[in-house]
């Protein structure tokens, strides 16, 4: 998992002799800025952070940037999985990275070599790996290792390298990310026990949450083409300061590449990428194309996806588990003067007949399948957003970002239950518009300002048919979502970052009201909410030696109900039906966290324990009313929830040979109570993880051995008890051996063949819909011109 080749250096113009170190901040354009002279810094190896006096921004071109200062590299290793168990338990398996990545993070060393970063990424960044640069935690280019939220991300090389059949397979393993997937072709991330709208995403900046967004499992982020992204960040904790409502387990932002201008004149690039798998005989294809010049830059994609019936462990085939996916997106962007740049993009993304396997096929304590039909037909997300960067100092700001932007979403559905001959046909429609607007001002040497708004508003179309089969008669149900209702929020928020010393300390506020109408019908009565609330956090980093951190944050979350919390109405999995609530209030979550981050020149890592309350939790409970032979069920605020666990990753490079070790580890523990009874909370995942080890003999080979596993968990919530999708006994441990070879032909042709699951174990994760791949050999090529 490592970038391609460029160097990153002092600013041109500038002699070695006078020794003058600036910041390098790779903003979402692909350009770097000059920050401006050193006034107070430190320079950590080949590597160089630096705080700034206030300056003019100029742009500078990556293809005016060389070598690094006094003539050296800045580099960053990336690492890729871990290593699995040979014959080790699952649980010991866990231990032991554990102790690697506590022992790494304690462990001092020096005098590492990096890899160059890629010339069009916008970062040098990695999974698990500190000093590298993100966007996402603080609105703004800043090293992970000096900003005091705890991060994960996932870079274009990791990307690249990863047979994504959605963008959450890039995260499995990584820490504190657990990948949940009820049907191939859909998945969702759990961040600190949190899930679907208790997790914000979004793309490019803009809200994928929406008014019909659950708080479970759902398909939506399948919408957003992994093959498309440059990378992914995670910002785990509450973060409804800088992102507002659903912002309560943390901030999945996937982010496309930046836009390529040139000063030498027009530019041309472009890549074929092709990506077979032998367990479900799939066939992922991806062709794009870019162009630049001095003022004006364009990219397109396409993407392809074929994907049969899976085998699991042991040689099963499981059915009903294949499906078909396309999609594509073109970006444009123009500079008419220094300072300012528009950029449009679009995106297009199609699932046209998804199964939903679990439905489809007996789970735990069935004999019979829930559906005898069910298919997502079709699901679809379209958006388009336009961008204004301005990077043209002045008295209110020294940056800004001015996006206005419409997202539809259409998860339409064909479904008949087992054993009737009603078939329903629904259509979902939900369709956001948003104007968001975000600023950056630095106030003398010490203080950096940032503040904006943001406005969205939802609206909602949903409508349901029956027809008897066998009779031909047609009548119209209610549909799933009240028709016709909107949601609407509006934001402003403010917050600073002080840095005095080895201190770093930031703090923010976010004023949130919300508008949520529901019509009246027949089935649902009318409601109208309109909760408001201020939300704050504080972060603090301490530096206790040049490359050890010392981290902590507080943090409080707030959410407001949404249409899907206050009108689901219907038959739902499980044998359940859901009746609306129109007496939902908000949602909040206290969270507290600290740890350690280290960024040595050998060694990287990270360990943060973490707390959180969760107070007047949403959830789906049994009326003990029972419709149509279903249990019926209704959202309500009747529980809180507790969580806590230890998120930990680390990454040690020998001197000699060149090998990479790397280990990941993380454990969550969630309790739940409710009028008076305390159980397990829902989903929560086991202590899970990876191991591995790279090694890459020579500049165009490479080899890595790595593992996934995961514990058992019996813990389980009364809910994960009668859910068909997870064993009753609980989810057993597991571990897995996996291989990887990759090949640089030639400049631009690249090969990589990975052996995954070569036991041929057959495992499940937790609280998933069906078992992992089995024995799978996948074949990637990847040609760039």
């Amino acid at each position: 998992m490592r970038p391609a080749a460029t160097s990153v250096t002092s600013i041109a113009g500038a002699s070695p002799s006078d020794r003058r170190l600036v910041i390098l901040a790779f903003g979402p354009s692909g350009s770097i800025r000059d920050h401006g002279p050193l006034s107070a810094g430190r320079r950590r190896g080949d590597s160089f952070f630096a705080y700034t006096r206030p300056a003019a921004h100029t742009r500078i071109p990556a293809t005016r940037l060389r070598d690094a200062f006094e003539g050296r590299r800045v580099d960053r290793r990336i690492p890729h999985s871990a290593l699995s168990r040979f014959r080790m338990s699952p649980y010991r398996v866990s231990l032991l990275a554990l102790a690697i990545a506590s022992a790494l993070i304690a462990s001092a060393a020096s005098a590492q070599s990096r890899e160059d970063c890629a010339e069009d990424a916008p970062a040098c960044a990695d999974a698990g790996v500190l000093d590298t640069i993100q966007v996402t935690a603080t609105k703004r280019p800043e090293s992970t290792l000096e900003v005091s939220a705890a991060t994960t991300i996932a870079t274009r090389a990791e990307l690249g390298e990863a047979a994504l059949q959605t963008p959450m397979d890039a995260l499995h393993g990584e820490v504190g990310t657990f990948v949940q997937q009820t049907t191939p072709g859909q998945g969702v991330v759990i961040v600190r026990g949190l899930k679907g709208s208790e997790v914000l995403h979004l793309v490019d900046g803009f809200r994928l949450n929406n008014a019909i967004f659950r708080n479970a499992p759902n398909q939506y982020i399948a919408l957003v083409d992994g093959q498309s992204l440059d990378r992914i960040e995670v910002v785990r904790g509450p973060s409804s300061t800088l992102y507002g409502g659903d912002a309560m387990g943390g901030v999945v932002q996937m982010l496309t590449p930046a836009l390529r201008y040139s000063d030498a004149g027009w530019r041309w690039s472009g890549g074929l990428r092709a990506i077979a798998a032998s367990a479900d005989d799939s066939l992922i294809g991806r062709a794009e194309a870019a162009g630049g010049g001095e003022r004006v830059a364009f990219s397109l994609g396409a993407t392809s996806q074929e994907v049969n019936d899976l085998r699991v462990g042991g040689g099963d085939e499981r059915p009903q588990s294949g499906f078909t996916a396309r999609s594509g997106d073109f970006k444009v962007g123009a500079k008419p003067v220094d300072g300012h740049e528009f950029v449009l993009s679009v995106q297009y993304a199609e699932q046209p007949r998804t199964p939903r396997h679990d439905a489809l096929v007996p789970g735990f304590g069935q004999t019979n399948p829930e559906n005898a039909l069910f298919f997502f037909e079709p699901q679809q997300r379209r958006f388009a957003q336009l961008l204004w960067r301005i990077d043209a100092a002045n008295a209110l700001f020294d940056s800004g970002e001015l996006r206005v932007g419409r997202q539809f979403i259409v998860d339409d559905r064909r479904t008949r239950a087992f054993g009737t001959p009603n078939l329903e046909v629904e259509r979902n429609r939900d369709a956001t518009t948003g104007y968001v607007g975000q600023f950056g001002k630095q106030l003398g040497e010490r203080h950096h300002l940032s503040y904006g708004f943001e406005v969205y508003r939802d609206t909602v179309d949903s409508s349901r048919i029956r027809t008897n089969v066998n009779t031909g008669v047609t009548t119209v149900r209610a549909p799933r979502f009240p028709d016709g209702s909107w949601m609407k929020s509006v934001a402003l928020y403010v917050a600073d970052d002080w840095r005095v010393g080895r201190f770093d300390v930031n703090a923010g506020l976010r004023y949130s009201r919300f508008d949520v109408k529901i019509p009246d019908s027949v089935d649902v009565p009318g409601v109208r909410l309109d909760p408001d609330d201020l939300t704050g956090n504080i972060g603090l980093s301490v530096e206790l030696t040049e490359p050890l951190h010392f981290v902590a944050n507080l943090g409080r979350g707030f959410r407001a109900p949404n249409i899907f919390d206050l009108g689901i109405f219907g038959v739902r999995p499980g044998n359940r039906y859901s009746e609306p609530n129109p007496n939902l209030k908000p949602e909040s979550v206290t969270s507290v966290d600290a740890g350690l981050k280290y960024g040595g020149e050998r060694m990287s890592g990270e360990i943060i324990a973490f707390r959180s309350r969760y107070q007047d939790k949403i959830t789906s409970v049994l009326t003990g009313d029972v419709r149509d032979g279903a249990l019926v069920v209704q959202n309500r605020n009747v529980t809180r929830q507790d969580l806590w666990g230890v998120e930990a990753g680390a990454r040690y490079r020998l001197p000699d040979p060149d090998i990479e070790l790397y280990a990941t580890a993380t454990y969550t523990r969630g309790d739940e109570r409710s009028e008076g009874a305390e159980y397990a909370a829902d989903r929560i995942p086991p202590l899970y993880g990876k191991l591995g080890a790279r090694w890459k003999p020579n500049a165009r080979l490479g080899l890595e051995a790595y593992g996934y596993y995961a514990t058992e968990q019996t813990r389980l919530s009364p809910r994960d008890l009668v859910d068909p999708r997870i064993n009753p006994n609980g989810t057993g441990g597991w571990a897995t051996l996996n291989l990887r070879a990759d090949w640089r032909i030639f400049e631009g042709l690249g090969v990589a063949v990975r052996a995954e699951n070569l036991a041929d174990k057959r495992y499940r994760e937790h609280g998933s819909g069906l078992d992992e791949p089995g024995r799978n050999f996948i074949v990637t090529i990847d040609y760039r011109f």
